[in-house]
């Protein structure tokens, strides 16, 4: 006789010729615990349905009571009983969805349906996420829909029933519960709780996103080597903000839009929070740069702040080229170079069209800028942006909306020169102890603070180029040094 016993509403409910198996109803299991004739039974719960507090809800509980190893346990039950429990999973999976479907010579073309039976994929080409799905949800069958919408993800988790099997599903049920229940019980892997959860805000369809998709990843996987859950959000999930105990912004910022809603949201509910509302504030308005970089005696370009009434005096302060810059562009967008008066009289006027104040700034052209990444008044990554091809910006955005980005070199911080490491901290200092991005230039003259940019760049294969994964785990490390901060008393923001 086998050591498992199968749980089913009806006997006629398991059609399946397997002698070695103690069948049991679910009125039975529930009143008559006596006639469990299997000792120390490895229980599978196959009942049409586990809603809470049904007949297949209560099995689960029961044996657990009776101290019986059962699939699902009432954990699993209730994990995916809603998507806003289970969601917590989904990264993972879909990492893992997402490097097979890239390994594909013909992936699929739209959204489809995976079938898991113990773990067993219906299409072997998925073995390794529904393997994984079962080794998190021990649930005996499962339907995963996969979904295409802007990337390849998971939009639901469905627990079946026997009653829900096609015919053509028989087959393959019935060789993954031989399999089963021939093997060694394995418990399913218990993962330690996390000390705390983090929400990281991303825009999917973001053109040039601070971190891609694939970088989100890899802080995912940080926080969880650290023992912090993260999980990526988007704009809808502003209500479900406090359900967090920090965020990390990781799309493009503005005064005028969600991030900043976000950011002051996590604020007042006493989140760690990075970027930070005064950061976003301090860092997307150039007029104000410009200003703090003069008033602390930080090396810039000469800048000059114009009203339509200085436009026409302007020459005598900056020679041309001359850079006009709206005060809250990113990204070189709102950045125009000018090379005589017709050229500065017909910007300047499209720009205060936008603003009533903009920027005009001496030229300096060098083949590359430096960007310091500093994180709580420390150093953490170094780059060389090089300007995009035949281009005096690193981003070239061309007319038809695509753009053009030049290449990189990243060195580690003891490898760039002390002095632009020096004055790049020094800057961030003036905004606050937040994740920044100072971009300078180096020439014959010295040294010059350019931009500072409150969620700059942390991609794959660019800034982790020389740190790797322990990038992301400075990142990590700092919001929980934070939150330890905050529960210890102190500070837990900044």
């Amino acid at each position: 006789m086998s050591s498992h016993l199968i749980i089913v509403d009806r006997s006629s409910d398991f059609k399946f010729d397997r002698t070695d198996l103690e069948i049991i109803t679910t009125k039975d299991y529930i009143a008559r615990p006596d006639a469990v004739r299997t000792r120390n039974p490895k229980i599978v719960n196959l009942s049409r349905a586990y809603s809470y507090l049904g007949a297949g809800y209560y099995c689960s509980l029961l044996a657990e009571a009776r101290t019986q190893k059962i699939i699902p346990s009432v954990k699993t039950i209730l994990d995916l009983s809603q998507k806003s429990i289970y969601r917590y999973a989904l990264p993972e999976l879909e990492e893992l969805l997402r490097r097979r479907l890239k390994r594909m010579a013909q992936p699929p073309e739209a959204s489809f349906t995976l079938y898991s039976f113990f773990g067993s994929a219906d299409d072997r080409r998925f073995q390794d996420v529904t393997r994984r799905a079962f080794d998190v949800f021990r649930c005996p069958m499962l339907k995963i829909q996969v979904r295409l919408k802007d990337d390849w993800h998971i939009h639901s988790l469905q627990p079946l029933s026997l009653d829900d099997l096609r015919p053509d599903q028989e087959d393959h049920f019935r060789a993954s519960l031989d399999a089963y229940t021939k093997a060694t019980w394995r418990e399913p892997t218990e993962k330690a709780p996390p000390r705390y959860t983090m929400a990281m805000l991303h825009n999917p369809k973001d053109e040039l996103p601070p971190s891609s998709a694939k970088t989100l990843q890899k802080f995912i996987r940080a926080g969880e080597a650290l023992g912090i859950a993260i999980e990526p959000i988007e704009k809808k999930d502003y209500l479900r903000l406090a359900e967090y105990d920090a965020l990390f912004i990781r799309e493009t910022t503005s005064l005028d839009d969600h991030t900043y809603r976000f950011a002051k949201k996590a604020e007042k509910e006493g989140m760690a929070v990075i970027d930070d509302p005064n950061s976003i504030l301090r860092c997307t308005n150039k007029v104000y740069l410009a200003e703090l970089l003069r008033a602390n005696k930080v090396p810039a370009p000469k800048t000059v702040i114009l009203d339509k009434a200085k436009v026409a005096t302007i020459e005598q302060d900056i020679p041309y080229p001359i850079v006009l810059k709206i005060p809250d562009g990113s990204f070189s967008r709102g950045v125009f170079k000018v090379q005589n008066r017709g050229e500065l009289e017909a910007t300047a006027a499209a720009l205060f069209e936008e603003s009533d104040v903009i920027l005009a700034q001496e030229f300096m052209y060098t083949e590359f800028d430096w960007r310091v990444g500093v994180l709580n008044r420390q150093p953490i990554f170094v780059c060389q942006y090089l300007m995009a091809k035949k281009h005096w910006q690193i981003v070239k955005h061309n007319s038809d909306g695509r753009f053009e980005q030049g290449s990189f070199k990243t060195m580690l911080v003891e490898e760039a020169p002390k002095a632009v490491v020096e004055i790049a901290v020094k800057a961030a200092g003036l905004i606050g102890n937040g994740l920044y991005g100072v971009d300078l230039k180096q020439n014959d003259r010295g040294i010059f603070v350019i931009e500072i940019n409150d969620n700059p760049n942390i991609d794959t294969g660019v800034e982790d180029l020389r740190l790797k994964d322990e990038l992301y785990k400075i990142v990590v490390r700092e919001f929980i040094r934070r939150l330890d901060g905050r529960t210890n008393g102190e500070a837990g923001r900044g």
